[in-house]
């Protein structure tokens, strides 16, 4: 199956509203057929429950993906109370049920204050995550055991928009919106959530609705993708996801040969953020980062290019 501008596609990303049931892996496979490239990754894996934006990069824009998988994250999430499962959200088998009746909706309230910050977690078992090469879920589902070690994430929102109660009122089903730092697993705060009030927990649906600077509503489903295969040009993404810098013709010509240029003049950029540096005529050149003395042409301070793109962002 040729795709939709086989041929044509130029360099960009593509914000995709994942449908529930298909793995990212799956997204990838379909776009590299209607992209008509192999050269097609994404920035962060969404487990087939979910839905929700994830961003794929096309041609050379697979060079930025590696930086938008450490962006921030938000979430809409159904957390269910009173039942815990093995893969900590629906699609696994319900390991512990415990009627959830009397907890109160303070209870609760202070259970995700506790949550909310700068918190060590454990990423679920049934996860991504390698344990001697082999991926954790993998082992899991082959019987096995994994326990991983707890890791530093940030909660910087965990609201509440509404506790009910299901099944008689034995569950309580809770609806909120998170935004999390790169790493942190919204099944691991529903079972955790679950543990702290005594009844156990799990995720019962999950929606991403932005990633970094990119949201749900410039995402697009499958079937719009297949009619219309949107891309958002190289150029304008790395506008949107880096501090900017506007290079003189002259630094945009040295920094295509590989020569460095004087320092960002960026607050960022001394930190040692990547910078994306834009020729006179709005091209990318390339993604900067300041160094410090390296000789007598620069005894001070300068930019180097971390990554280089060609001029007009071909898709080659």
């Amino acid at each position: 199956m040729k795709g939709v501008n086989s041929g044509q596609v130029r360099s960009g990303l593509i914000i995709v509203d994942k449908p529930q049931g298909w793995t990212s892996h799956d997204v990838v496979g379909r776009l590299r057929k209607l992209a008509g490239t192999r050269k097609v990754g994404h920035a962060g894996t969404l487990d087939p429950m979910a839905t929700g934006v994830l961003v794929v990069g096309i041609n050379k824009a697979t060079r930025l993906l590696t930086y938008i998988v450490g962006t921030s994250k938000t979430y809409e999430a159904t957390i269910r109370l009173g039942q815990s499962t093995v893969t900590d959200d629906a699609e696994g088998e319900i390991t512990a049920e415990t009627i959830a009746a009397a907890v109160t909706d303070e209870e609760i309230m202070a259970a995700v204050a506790d949550l909310t910050g700068d918190i060590q977690q454990v990423p679920s078992s049934v996860s991504a995550i390698k344990v001697n090469g082999e991926r954790s879920y993998a082992r899991v589902r082959a019987g096995g055991e994994v326990i991983l070690p707890s890791r530093p994430v940030t909660v910087s929102r965990f609201e509440v928009h509404g506790i009910r109660r299901e099944s008689g009122g034995k569950l309580r089903d809770i609806d909120v919106t998170v935004e999390c730092s790169s790493g942190t697993y919204i099944r691991a705060l529903a079972r955790d959530l679950g543990a702290a009030l005594g009844v156990g927990g799990h995720l019962t649906a999950l929606r991403r609705t932005c990633v970094g600077p990119y949201s749900v509503q410039q995402a697009a489903t499958l079937e719009q993708l297949a009619a219309d295969l949107r891309v958002l040009d190289l150029d304008d993404a790395a506008r949107a996801l880096f501090p900017v810098r506007e290079l003189s013709a002259a630094e945009a010509t040295d920094l295509s040969h590989g020569r460095r240029v004087p320092p960002s003049d960026i607050g960022e950029a001394a930190a040692g953020a990547p910078v994306a540096a834009f020729a006179p005529g709005g091209t990318l050149v390339a993604l900067l980062e300041n160094r410090g003395p390296a000789g007598a042409d620069f005894p001070a301070a300068y930019a180097k290019a971390l990554l280089v793109f060609a001029p007009g962002n071909e898709a080659a």
